[in-house]
């Protein structure tokens, strides 16, 4: 009987309260609370949902309410600085302390474990150099009519509708005060993208969002009304990303404002859906094809794609495909598994797509393998937010790299994982209006562009450290791992690279190219026929 004390309890005491009313009026109050808690616990009685409320009336609101505070407990006073989950108080601290510009060196030591396994480090020089820009660039589609000079650290892509109004001026505001360039997501360009001027990266994906007709297909006249803008510099078709790999979305039509619904060229009143599936092409060949046929009515705009890497026989049919055909991308995002997002499925965020690292090294040695790397570009994303992230994902082979989570912390965001309700705390990941008013947004383009800026100093200082002068010096033999408690690999030694052309010469002795490479298609993204045989074993 022991679990309906609490319930017997209010009971008692709103009665005993009720009594004691009738000498003192402020016994009104317990009887208020306390009758509160019997009724509460009489309901939890009579109904049938949750058997913990009928066993445990009025106690199980306890329970529910401290799990649902749950992760602040945890967030507040239980993780450690450096446990990341997602992101560590420690990283989080140094964006704040960079995006307000204010003191960000560490007093007495590390809170790193030196010898601890997968800890890493870029080894300094004798000879370090002096390098008084910090301003670091990359070309990107030199070949193309209008080439663009990015910086080597810019804004991943995040939609309007996934990001508050407030925050996506901020964000594009502080593009333009700092020189680097404002990835639209694929909710395409919104009026409050337009309005600071920033650099525009306009991802493309397959809901067509903004180059759509009425049945949702591609429109090459809404296409060159967008692409042509001055603002967009670059045309990144999303293949996929790194969060939700092969996983379309619907936003509900209840959540499709007129705003949104002008931004993304889709009616009001009815869902907007977001296919797993592009519509407009359908092999690696037709993809490229596609590819070359928006840079032709961008004007010569470069243009690329973006993808997280899955079923590497699909990645080695689209390098094929540019072997065969000469149709080069001028640039490939490698998104990692890694990556954030809104709102996700679960499995797809935990399980689903190769992690950054490990999809930046297979594109990276394909296009050397096939002796294109010098003709095409390639950025990479996933949980990147210091110079060191930064040189290390660079030496692994990217030209830059993009942070989407990163700038969001520099407008304010505080991981409160609130992304997915419309409650984000800060105004940062919401679409209500009482709480995106109150992002300031003159306050907070000044801190994106202060973490951008510090953090590429902080990037200057380790590569004079180490004896370089531009990160593109960066190779794998710069990074070392402690791989176990008395062992230290550079990841040149950990990871197979391929030499220039091998793809060329014959199948190397790459577990993923020897299984995948021969079989692989440049007119379909089919499986080869060795894995289709395996998948037909279950049905003998």
């Amino acid at each position: 009987m022991q679990r309906y004390l609490a319930y017997a309890a209010a009971l008692l005491l709103a009665v005993t309260m009720l009594v004691l009313a009738a000498f003192w009026p402020i016994a009104w109050l317990g009887v208020a609370v306390f009758g509160a808690l019997a009724l509460l616990g009489t309901w939890d009685l009579l109904q049938t949902r949750s058997t913990l409320r009928r066993n445990y009336p009025v106690l199980a609101h306890f329970r529910y309410g401290l799990e649902s505070v749950g992760p602040e407990i945890r967030q507040y006073f239980i993780e450690g600085d450096t446990a990341e989950v997602p992101f560590s108080r420690q990283q989080r601290s140094l964006v704040y302390q960079r995006a307000k510009g204010v003191m960000d060196v560490v007093p007495f030591g590390s809170q790193q474990d030196v010898y601890g396994v997968d800890y890493e480090w870029i080894n300094h020089s004798m000879a370090p150099t002096h390098v008084d820009s910090h301003d670091f660039r990359v070309v990107i589609g030199a070949a193309s009519a209008q080439p663009y000079s990015a910086s080597v650290f810019n804004i991943s892509a995040m939609s309007f509708g996934a990001l508050s109004a407030n925050a996506v001026r901020a964000l594009n505001e502080g593009a333009r005060r700092g020189g680097f360039y404002h990835d639209t997501g694929e909710g395409s360009i919104s009026p409050y993208h337009r309005e600071k001027g920033g650099d525009l990266v306009w991802e493309i994906g397959s809901g067509y969002f903004g180059c759509r007709d009425e049945q949702g297909r591609f429109s090459e006249e809404r296409f060159v009304e967008n692409a042509c803008s001055p603002q967009v510099k670059m045309i990144e078709l999303k293949l996929s990303q790194g969060a939700k790999p092969g996983h379309g979305g619907v936003l509900p039509a209840a959540k499709v404002s007129a705003e949104i619904a002008a931004t993304r060229g889709v009616p009001m009143g009815h869902d907007c859906v977001s296919p797993a599936t592009h519509s407009a092409f359908s092999t690696p060949v037709g993809l490229l094809q596609f590819i070359a046929r928006l840079r032709e009515l961008s004007g010569g705009k470069p243009t690329g794609f973006k993808l997280a890497i899955g079923h590497p026989w699909e990645w080695f049919g689209i390098a094929k495909a540019m072997h065969e055909t000469g149709l080069l991308p001028d640039f490939i995002v490698v998104d990692g598994a890694e990556g954030g997002t809104g709102a996700a499925p679960a499995e797809f965020i935990d399980h689903v797509g190769v992690p950054m690292h490990e999809a930046l090294l297979l594109v990276h040695n394909t296009l050397v393998g096939l002796n294109l790397r010098d003709r095409v570009r390639v950025g990479a994303a996933g949980k990147i937010i210091s110079a060191f992230d930064i040189a290390r994902t660079m030496a692994m082979g990217a030209d830059w790299c993009n942070a989407g989570r990163g700038f969001m912390f520099a407008l304010g965001c505080i991981q409160s994982q609130s992304c997915h309700n419309d409650r984000c705390p800060t105004g940062v990941a919401t679409q209500d209006p009482a709480r995106w008013r109150h992002l300031d947004v003159a306050d907070k383009s000044v801190r994106v562009q202060q973490f951008h800026d510090n953090t590429l100093k902080a990037l200057r200082d380790m590569l004079c450290a180490a004896g370089l002068e531009h990160p593109r010096q960066l190779g794998p033999e710069h990074i070392l791992r402690r791989v176990s408690p008395i062992e230290v690999r550079s990841l040149a030694s950990l990871y197979r690279f391929l030499e220039p052309g091998e793809l060329l010469e014959g199948v190397p002795s790459h577990a993923v190219f020897r299984d995948f490479w021969a079989e692989a298609r440049s007119d379909a993204f089919a499986p080869p026929r060795r894995v289709s045989a395996l998948c037909d074993t279950k049905d003998r």
